[in-house]
């Protein structure tokens, strides 16, 4: 009789009787939905790891299953939501940013431009060679095109000469490159990359190693090409199709160290600037040269390193400009693929415009006046950052609940739920729920780093309703991709839901 009572209770758990996990989540009837998630909380990954879980109805406000809800859980990236939502409430759906070229004076009758010429950065997310709108097919296209653009206006103006410095000015916002607790090696990889008023191509860039004849010194090429970089380059040619790739570089250098090896297939690595402002004057000195314009200095930047300081961006003459799409673009390739550096621009340019203030610090003041007046409490969150790598932010799956219900009744909730990635099919989830046809009813935003897996949003049962919800894991020892294995199938599971 013990037996058998063991076996049912087994059963109802969805775990065999010996205690070898069953796959719940894929069977199409049988075990209700919470069954099948505390099932999968007991497999092998889900007991590494401490959960919070959250789901609710959303046309009732009906909790369907929650676990440690109100606990603080370190939510990775889904701080993006609490950023891009804050950026459409305070800043509006067709809010666009803009960038400038200024100088002191008009260019002359000769084509001849005397002082330095600015490139003034207004936050612009989009000054890149990334696909606007968002398409999940394309990877985007020349980085410089956006530079271009703004140096044909100039030679159309008649610029052959600049008698003075090319200079990226970011002192829009305060120059804090790195949020409070990012770190080191962070910096080094493109999604650390520094933030900056003056956003060129995410700051960061390509670098390309193709292999030469085997056992000779491989060949580096970097994109966009004139950068302000030292290249020690020791990687060797290999016969294989593939090397091992190493890249270092002491922070705040410009010298990067190349070993390893490399094979016929060749290696790339995206890695980060270190002075956003110098990097954006570097390409466009390069681009005003190639179509013949002569300039007698250097590139520089300039910075304003604390919010006292004063900065006026209307200064002197304005040549060309350059505008970026509707908000709405933006963040959406902010909840798509997760773009850490667009996030941290959104909170700093709500910073600027409501607190008058271009910092990290009164873009959170303001996050925290929204989230009161979306019912969030203080003790419920904290934050030092608009993108979740900081290691240092915490929230309970409950205020991210919040959040999703308060966004869903917005008269732009439709929109806001399309930003979203889409299970199996685009941004961080097309990989995902093995790429499952089930899977495309749940819009989500996805949370990863270092042992936090989380995702959140939104999905559609069989039977019609919806759903909101949060599922955050925390501290896990088995492999990041089993732990969230375990969260795709909780999300296929709340799919099987029967009530409204």
């Amino acid at each position: 009789m013990r037996l058998l009572a063991s076996f049912l209770v087994a059963a109802c758990l969805g775990l065999a009787a010996d205690g070898r996990d069953v796959d719940v989540a894929r069977r199409p009837r049988g075990l209700p939905h919470k069954a099948r998630i505390q099932a999968l909380l007991r497999s092998e990954a889900g007991q590494s790891a401490r959960w919070g879980i959250l789901v609710r109805s959303l046309k009732t406000g009906r909790t369907v299953f929650a676990l440690n809800a109100d606990e603080h859980m370190t939510p990775a990236s889904n701080t993006k939501l609490f950023s891009t939502s804050l950026a459409l409430e305070r800043l509006g759906p067709d809010y666009r940013f803009v960038t400038t070229v200024r100088a002191d004076r008009a260019i002359d009758g000769e084509g001849v431009l005397v002082g330095d010429l600015r490139l003034v950065g207004g936050g612009d997310p989009t000054l890149s060679g990334r696909a606007y709108p968002y398409q999940k097919e394309n990877e985007g296209g020349d980085p410089i095109e956006p530079i271009v653009a703004l140096a044909e206006q100039l030679t159309a103006r008649g610029l052959r000469e600049i008698r003075g410095s090319v200079i990226g000015d970011d002192r829009r916002y305060v120059y804090q490159p790195f949020p409070e607790g990012w770190t080191v090696d962070d910096a080094l990889w493109e999604y650390g990359a520094p933030v900056s008023a003056l956003p060129f191509n995410d700051n960061a860039f390509t670098v390309r190693v193709e292999p030469g004849e085997v056992g000779d010194l491989a060949r580096v090429f970097l994109n966009p090409p004139s950068l302000p970089f030292v290249i020690d380059n020791r990687v060797m040619t290999v016969a294989e199709r593939r090397g091992k790739l190493e890249v270092d570089r002491t922070p705040g250098s410009r010298q990067l160290r190349l070993n390893g090896t490399v094979g016929n297939a060749g290696a790339r690595q995206l890695l980060a600037v270190d002075d956003p402002a110098l990097y954006a004057a570097a390409v466009f000195q390069d681009v005003l040269t190639r179509r013949g314009v002569r300039i007698s200095g250097e590139p520089g930047a300039m910075h304003r390193y604390r919010a006292d300081e004063p900065f006026d961006a209307g200064y002197g003459v304005e040549l060309a400009r350059r505008e970026s799409l509707p908000l709405t673009e933006v963040a959406r390739v902010v909840n798509k693929v997760s773009q850490n550096l667009h996030a941290e621009l959104l909170l700093r340019e709500v910073g600027r415009v409501r607190q008058n203030e271009g910092t990290r610090e009164a873009g959170l003041k303001e996050l925290g006046a929204f989230l009161k007046e979306v019912g969030v409490e203080e003790k419920e969150y904290h934050f030092e950052d608009g993108s979740g790598l900081s290691r240092r932010g915490i929230v309970s799956p409950t205020a991210i609940v919040k959040l999703l219900t308060y966004m869903h009744s917005r008269s732009y909730g439709a929109d806001w739920d399309s930003m979203l990635p889409f299970g199996g099919e685009d941004g961080t989830l097309r990989s995902r729920f093995d790429k499952a046809e089930a899977a495309r009813v749940i819009h989500a935003k996805t949370g990863t780093l270092g042992t936090v897996s989380a995702l959140s949003g939104y999905l559609t049962t069989k039977r019609g309703a919806r759903l909101v919800f949060s599922v955050i894991a925390n501290n896990y020892t088995a492999p990041g991709p089993e732990v969230r294995k375990v969260i795709d199938r909780i999300g296929l599971a709340l799919t099987a839901w029967e009530g409204q």
